[in-house]
């Protein structure tokens, strides 16, 4: 019973302190993530207040955090419109991979932690976070831009790439090596391709088992669903965040959208008990010393990527200056990011890679927002103005005789 009191306590206590940090953050302008992974750094081993009689809790309650984070974005996409952004943006997709990815990989091979951590690292530097970005894009009122699809595009191609990347580093990260890990991406991409298929043609009709009248059944058949089947999806290897993002894509129409609405709190509830978990598996006396290796890759990849999305964006013909905020917008890490940390922590593959996500995460949330609003400021406005004149002389054939 004590132990009980002490739980509740705990939990009670971690949650108010998260929404006073969620508020505080909102307050600024920034993203909650952030603040939310020093929480878990504060209260973790090695911290000011370490949780004790709660920690396999929210364990648990992470891990449905994950689930619920996948789920959702699933439900943003009918498999008609993830096919469509797939032949759309594959291009701008392979070029977000090789510029993103290998500058990761490479960083762990060069600190000598071996072909499974620079797997993980280039994960973690490859994937844009989908929940800032659009909370981003939403604040500064740039929903309707030219670039904004473009920057969609993108992030689409990534959450569609994940469903193949997270069962192969799931696999190698469970010992079964290069060959299981092969297999396991074999049985996703069969997977993938086979609820795609039945998205498509049996969509409606799963939609229309589940009616939208009784949103207390309607909460508990999603739920229900989503939990069942990314329970199945990791006893198959195929990564539980995996099947609940092919669960989200499934449903269609009405279902779809009212589920997001009833699903939207519980999800902001365990995202924050995710992020915080990551924060208390990590020992803040563990930071220090990959802060500068840590601050070095994120200058390196948030490079990498403002060249992606100004690529991308060039590539469908937008002006200067939304391929520049297409690439500032498309910077900030979060969610996938500490996702895939999370599997490289649980199988104990390298001990310093922990701190140093958790570094990374942190500096390109909490810059990337403050560096998209650049092109809104005045001066800004003027360099590129000034490049666009300069560029226009130069196309501009000179007449005969001058």
């Amino acid at each position: 019973m004590h132990s009980t009191t002490i739980l509740l306590i705990e939990v009670g206590a971690l949650l108010f302190a998260l929404g006073m940090l969620g508020r505080l953050g909102r307050k600024f302008g920034l993203s909650p993530i952030p603040l939310y992974l020093l929480a878990g750094l504060a209260f973790g081993h090695g911290g000011f207040v370490p949780l004790s009689a709660s920690e396999e809790f929210i364990s648990v309650g992470a891990e449905i955090g994950v689930i619920l984070l996948l789920v959702m974005l699933g439900l943003e996409y009918s498999a008609t419109e993830l096919v469509g952004n797939l032949r759309a943006a594959a291009p701008a997709g392979v070029i977000d991979a090789l510029l993103n990815a290998i500058p990761g990989a490479g960083f762990a091979l060069l600190l000598g932690w071996g072909w499974q951590a620079a797997l993980v690292l280039a994960g973690i530097t490859w994937v844009s976070s989908s929940g800032v970005i659009a909370k981003v894009l939403g604040d500064l009122g740039r929903l309707g831009n030219r670039e904004t699809p473009v920057i969609l595009s993108v992030l689409v191609i990534e959450d569609l790439a994940m469903a193949f990347y997270l069962p192969l580093v799931t696999a190698v990260l469970a010992g079964v090596g290069l060959v299981g890990g092969l297999k396991a991406l074999a049985v996703a991409v069969v997977t993938v391709i086979a609820v795609l298929v039945v998205a498509i043609r049996y969509g409606s009709a799963i939609s229309k088992a589940m009616s939208v009248s009784d949103p207390e059944a309607l909460l508990l058949s999603v739920l229900g669903l989503t939990l069942f089947v990314a329970g199945v999806a990791a006893e198959l290897k195929v990564s539980a965040a995996v099947g609940a993002f092919l669960v989200g894509i499934a449903l269609s129409g009405p279902v779809a959208h009212h589920a997001t609405q009833m699903l939207e709190p519980l999800r902001d509830l365990f995202a924050a008990v995710f992020f915080v978990f990551f924060g208390l598996s990590t020992d803040p006396a563990d930071m220090p010393p990959v802060l500068l290796p840590a601050l070095a890759l994120a200058v390196l990849t948030m490079t990498t990527k403002v060249f992606t999305g100004y690529l991308a964006a060039k590539r469908v013909g937008v002006a200067l200056p939304g391929q520049l905020r297409a690439g500032l917008a498309l910077m900030p890490r979060g969610e996938f990011s500490v996702v895939i940390a999370g599997l490289a922590v649980a199988s104990g593959v390298e001990p310093r890679l922990a701190p140093l996500a958790t570094a990374y995460v942190l500096i390109t949330v909490v810059t990337g927002p403050m560096l998209a609003r650049l092109p809104d400021y005045q001066w800004f406005k003027n360099i590129v103005r000034r490049r666009m004149a300069l560029r226009q002389r130069r196309t501009t054939p000179v007449p005969a005789g001058e």
